[in-house]
């Protein structure tokens, strides 16, 4: 396993795991979680300390990275983490089941602010997803978060 030095290649693999998880430019983005709310603890946050943030079992030409981005522990069951680092949120839905989603609303690209009571919440126009499918549960969004693929091992949470 090759970890990058926290130069440019490091900021370069980060900023096309975002364009890959998101499907969309960094144009999209509202740059703002919005509302004047904060969310509830630990329910946003970037990486957990202790988790690393490094890229593993990736192919030579880089095309398939996974990065570790959390700890099991750090993902409640019944709620999620918000990754401010990545534009992702995890969820546990259920004991030992856990999903990725892009954390930016699609009404109109907002960043989810928190996850709980069985729903991803965006602050700025009432958006709520399935914290178990990305399918929208409250609009204005008519279309659901995008499904980010997310691997467990070890009690460490990769997406890719």
């Amino acid at each position: 396993m090759s970890i990058p030095s926290e130069g440019t290649s490091r900021r370069a693999l980060l900023a096309t795991c975002a364009v890959a998880v998101t499907g969309v430019g960094c144009a999209s983005c509202s740059g703002g979680s919005g509302g004047g709310s904060s969310p509830r603890p630990g329910a946003a946050g970037s990486t957990p300390p202790g988790a690393a943030s490094s890229p593993s079992d990736g192919s030579a030409d880089g095309t398939t990275l996974s990065i570790v981005v959390a700890r099991t522990a750090d993902v409640p069951v019944g709620g999620g983490l918000i990754l401010k680092d990545h534009p992702v949120v995890l969820t546990q839905p259920s004991t030992g089941v856990f999903k990725a989603f892009t954390a930016v609303c699609t009404h109109q690209g907002c960043t989810v602010s928190s996850v709980g009571n069985g729903t991803i919440d965006c602050p700025c126009h009432g958006s709520r997803f399935s914290m178990a499918d990305g399918s929208v549960v409250n609009g204005p969004a008519a279309v659901p978060l995008t499904v980010v693929p997310v691997a467990v091992s070890g009690g460490q949470i990769s997406i890719s």
